[in-house]
């Protein structure tokens, strides 16, 4: 007996409202104590974290905005996405979407469900619509918590973007709020891959995990030499080209790409979830998925659609790493040029343009050893920039860590005048150096 002989769409019959439907499937898991547990922690932790790491002397500089936390409020949501894009957004939907359907497994109560909603789809499209409900909950608790928490511990400044440019406290708003809606797009993905573990290994507890195996796995591949094409394939890079945004302009492109592959991972995989579900045999009470079907209709499409999503963007973005001299040395110079005028203003001397600085960059990668593209530890960079009045022009050394995402670290080699320490002294009091150290991003996309 299958599923649509056990709930027949007769005209005889009435089956229960999608709105009646997802109102109760949001109720049974709001009930449970894991999900509550959830929405406290997503609206309290991520102020705690916050107002804790920005008290302290210490700061999480190895993460993207990390060492601004003790500048601007708007730090700390940024500090937050970060984190939440590699493990806490894969959490959640593996807790949430993972087990909406598997729940119904492990009680057996696919009958009684049956019985009452009349309606295997009506079901799938409530559970899908309540668990992603639950997920916009958290989400939108970790934006929140976080943002409320910073503005009132650090302050509502000004933030200093990826390529050295000041993004003032408007400005910085929307666009932390706009890098938090990307974020949805993989989260999204997770979700549905969620749903569709969940259907098709049934009360198996990998079905549970594989949202979260599915972005560690990603993870993994995001840090390895792989090309720009299948990089950007991958549905969890819209975790991390929202980079893109705190730059001027705003490296869009990989950003788009991004969320349009995460979107399309989304709806394929609900829509297998959905395939697999209206299928099954519901009258099998020691039903644990069929592991055939869900290697034929549930892993082969997704493999099938890496592989079109890697074709369709072979021809932008191509198939080396996206890094090169050329591309080191210009958003060098222009991160450097903007962060000296801030210096300027902190030792309250004349101020210039960028374009009287006519600053430049020469950069290499391991001496002469080797060719001057791809990530590593070893890049080297000699900045030279001109002061109106001055002839002598000056210059400054930089060591670059670029990793395989396009991110580096600027480490200031001296002089000691300009980049040799960290700490500069003004009329008002030691101040952070802007040249020190700073954070900057690549675009892997060909640049015109």
């Amino acid at each position: 007996m299958t599923a649509t002989v056990a709930a027949p769409d007769t005209p005889g019959v009435r089956r229960v409202p999608i709105t009646r439907g997802y109102r109760f499937e949001l109720v049974k898991l709001l009930s449970q104590w894991r999900v509550r547990v959830l929405i406290v922690a997503c609206w309290l932790a991520p102020a705690v974290f916050v107002t804790v790491v920005s008290q302290q002397a210490s700061l999480p500089v190895d993460t993207l905005f990390g060492r601004m936390m003790h500048a601007t409020g708007w730090a700390g949501p940024l500090v937050l996405l970060g984190f939440s894009g590699s493990w806490a957004l894969p959490l959640l939907t593996s807790l949430v979407a993972g087990d909406v359907f598997a729940s119904e497994d492990r009680l057996g109560t696919w009958r009684h469900l049956l019985v009452a909603v009349r309606s295997p789809r009506r079901i799938f499209v409530s559970k899908a619509l309540s668990s992603l409900s639950v997920i916009v909950v958290l989400v939108i608790g970790l934006v929140v918590s976080s943002t409320v928490s910073g503005l009132l511990v650090v302050g509502n400044r000004e933030l200093i973007g990826l390529d050295g440019h000041l993004l003032s406290p408007g400005d910085a708003a929307g666009t932390v709020l706009l890098a938090w809606l990307c974020a949805l797009a993989p989260t999204l993905a997770l979700a549905a891959i969620g749903l569709l573990g969940s259907v098709a290994m049934g009360r198996s507890p990998m079905g549970l995990l594989l949202p979260a195996v599915v972005a560690l796995a990603m993870q993994i591949v995001q840090q390895l030499p792989i090309p720009v094409a299948l990089r950007l394939a991958l549905p969890g890079y819209a975790f991390i080209s929202w980079n893109g945004l705190f730059t001027e302009p705003a490296q869009s492109g990989p950003l788009l790409i991004g969320v349009i592959v995460s979107l399309a991972w989304a709806v394929v995989a609900t829509g297998l979830a959905y395939y697999l579900f209206v299928r099954r045999d519901f009258t099998n009470p020691t039903h644990d998925g069929s592991g055939r079907l869900a290697l034929t209709a549930g892993l082969l499409p997704l493999v099938v659609l890496l592989g079109v999503s890697t074709a369709a963007i072979a021809p932008i973005a191509g198939f080396g790493s996206g890094i090169d001299q050329d591309k080191v040395q210009r958003a060098v110079a222009v991160e450097f040029a903007h962060l000296y005028r801030l210096q300027t203003k902190q030792l309250n001397r004349a101020d210039v343009t960028e374009a009287q600085l006519q600053t430049a960059a020469e950069c290499t990668k391991g001496g002469d050893q080797v060719a001057a593209r791809g990530p590593g530890n070893d890049w080297r960079c000699v900045v030279s920039w001109h002061i109106p009045g001055v002839d002598v022009a000056g210059s400054a050394i930089y060591q670059l860590d670029i990793n395989p995402l396009g991110r580096y670290v600027s480490d200031g080699d001296g002089p000691k005048e300009v980049n040799g320490f960290f700490l500069v002294r003004t009329p008002s009091g030691d101040e952070p150096n802007p040249l020190w150290q700073f954070d900057g991003n690549i675009e892997l996309l060909p640049v015109k």
